[in-house]
């Protein structure tokens, strides 16, 4: 590959990249009222990993996490700030580059094939659960008193496996179709 290439691609991925955190932080303000109400924040990860891969989606994620981090509304409800990530459900967000390094990983062992980033995003949505919800209890136990494992999964899990379920499917999808437009090296 030549320097003006090499060059060219660099700033392609950077592209990319900006592109996806801010298609991550769109999808986060985008809220589904429902009984339990949800964003489509999972589903910006799962087609980030899905159409940039597993190393550029995760600097995606990263870049996102970020910025909202340093207080740019990019998170739910336009909001912004490390207050956001200390916050007792911050371990989702958080939970978001945990999913997003296990999909590379996997990635990385079983290929690009689509039975495989299917799996790696069913994996990646358990990881970012699982990190959450501990995450959870611990910053609930602080604030409030201790909470069992089963209330903190009625909370905040099981309200949400079949609308994640949904987004990996619609991201699946999206992943296949516009891999066919965007030609990623």
């Amino acid at each position: 590959m030549t320097t003006m290439t090499a060059e060219k691609s660099k700033t392609y991925d950077m592209v990319y990249i900006a592109v996806f955190a801010v298609l991550m932080a769109i999808c986060s303000w985008i809220s589904i009222p429902t009984v339990v109400p949800f964003t489509l924040q999972t589903f910006g990860v799962f087609l980030a990993i899905g159409v940039l891969g597993g190393k550029r989606g995760s600097l995606a994620v990263l870049v996102y996490i970020l910025l909202g981090a340093i207080g740019v509304p990019v998170f739910a409800g336009f909001t912004g700030g490390i207050g956001i990530l200390l916050r007792n459900t911050g371990g989702y967000i958080v939970g978001f580059l945990f999913s997003a390094l296990v999909m590379w990983a996997m990635e990385m062992m079983l290929g690009k094939k689509m039975w495989v980033l299917a799996l790696s995003m069913v994996a990646g949505l358990v990881v970012c659960y699982a990190f959450g919800t501990v995450w959870f209890m611990a910053i609930y136990a602080k604030e409030a008193g201790a909470i069992g494992l089963t209330t903190a999964l009625g909370w905040c899990v099981f309200p949400f496996l079949v609308p994640d379920l949904i987004k990996i499917a619609l991201a699946l999808v999206l992943s296949k179709r516009l891999t066919t437009v965007i030609k990623m090296q």
